[in-house]
């Protein structure tokens, strides 16, 4: 009978550990292909050189100065997003929900568009779009407020108006815009990685990583808003307390990620999924892996950006990949009987 009563526990266990060794092979593969590959193609030895700062200058210079900033770049923001979409989804009790379901990819980038079609203070989009993020997403917190508290409807339906009321705004600007102005803007808007160095992760990267470690700490909260409004309170749990700081943290996430890449889709919304397929539905397992398999995604969709001929936005190659993966990961969840 102890056995038995043993065997879930050790098949978590195992699949948890299959999980992590998974995600950390696949993503150092990944990594060391991110630095070899590109439009310099490097071998091994003069990779490992460069990385030591010895032999050709020039190879030192595309590793340190091109290609390393870009893949922590990618890194950092993978990681906010995965974590971002696990925290929401948790806390809204809703697997469609993703980083910007509270307006912050609507108020990013209402800010960007609007720096770059009136020329202001344009060195400042990444701090603009960060502070324009946290401040939509705040409007939206207070609209879905209700006589109880936060409620869970208002929020999404928040954030849906406010998202449209804006991307209005920003279809407006744009054909307003000039042709130069257009593609700095949809350059925002897609998301891209190209460009990004040391200096914007200076910025950005130590807030991110303290709100990653924020949200593993909210893991617990997490795990009992999902169980439901009810037995969340009946637990004594404070709901508009757990709540606010959750969505805080996942604002901070998402908003952090935003100001150095722009706007990423799909990396919130299909890893917490595919992280849940793997090891459940347990939070102190979900955020930590889905903040790890959020990173190797975005490295992989930055490797593969700039594989071709030209070098497409990662937002574009995030997108192609996410759509058929999100289908599938939904196709297997209804198959398996596996609930969200």
């Amino acid at each position: 009978m102890n056995l038995l009563k043993s065997l879930p526990v050790k098949f978590t266990t195992y699949r948890l550990s299959a999980a992590i060794v998974l995600l950390v092979i696949g993503l150092v593969v990944t990594l060391i292909l991110s630095l070899s590959q590109g439009a310099v193609p490097l071998s091994f030895p003069e990779m490992w050189q460069a990385i030591a700062r010895q032999g050709d200058p020039l190879k030192q210079t595309i590793v340190w100065d091109l290609r390393l900033p870009r893949i922590v770049a990618a890194l950092t923001v993978g990681a906010a997003l995965g974590m971002s979409g696990a925290l929401l989804q948790g806390m809204l009790r809703n697997s469609l929900a993703d980083p910007f379901i509270l307006g912050i990819s609507a108020g990013a980038g209402l800010i960007v568009i609007l720096m770059v079609v009136l020329q202001v203070f344009t060195g400042f989009i990444p701090v603009a779009a960060w502070l324009g993020a946290i401040v939509t997403s705040t409007i939206v917190i207070f609209l879905g407020r209700s006589p109880t508290g936060i409620a869970v409807e208002r929020l999404i339906l928040a954030g849906v108006a406010i998202s449209s009321l804006f991307g209005s705004v920003q279809s407006t600007l744009l054909l307003l815009a000039e042709d130069g102005q257009i593609q700095v803007a949809l350059n925002w808007l897609i998301g891209s990685l190209n460009g990004r160095g040391w200096r914007e992760l200076i910025t950005t990267a130590p807030y991110i990583i303290a709100a990653l470690v924020a949200g593993c700490l909210l893991a617990k909260s997490v795990n009992v808003l999902a169980l439901g409004d009810d037995l969340a309170v009946g637990l004594g749990v404070s709901l508009v307390r757990s709540r606010l700081l959750i969505g805080a943290v996942a604002t901070l996430l998402a908003a952090g990620a935003v100001s150095i890449s722009g706007l990423i889709g799909f990396v919130g919304l299909v890893v917490p999924h595919g992280v849940r397929l793997m090891v459940g539905n347990d939070h102190r397992f979900v955020l930590p892996l889905s903040a790890l398999a959020g990173a190797w995604l975005l490295v992989f969709a930055d490797l593969l950006s700039r594989l071709g001929a030209v070098e497409l936005p990662v937002g574009s190659v995030t997108a192609l990949l996410g759509s058929p993966l999100f289908i599938w990961l939904l196709y297997r969840r209804s198959s398996s009987g596996i609930g969200s």
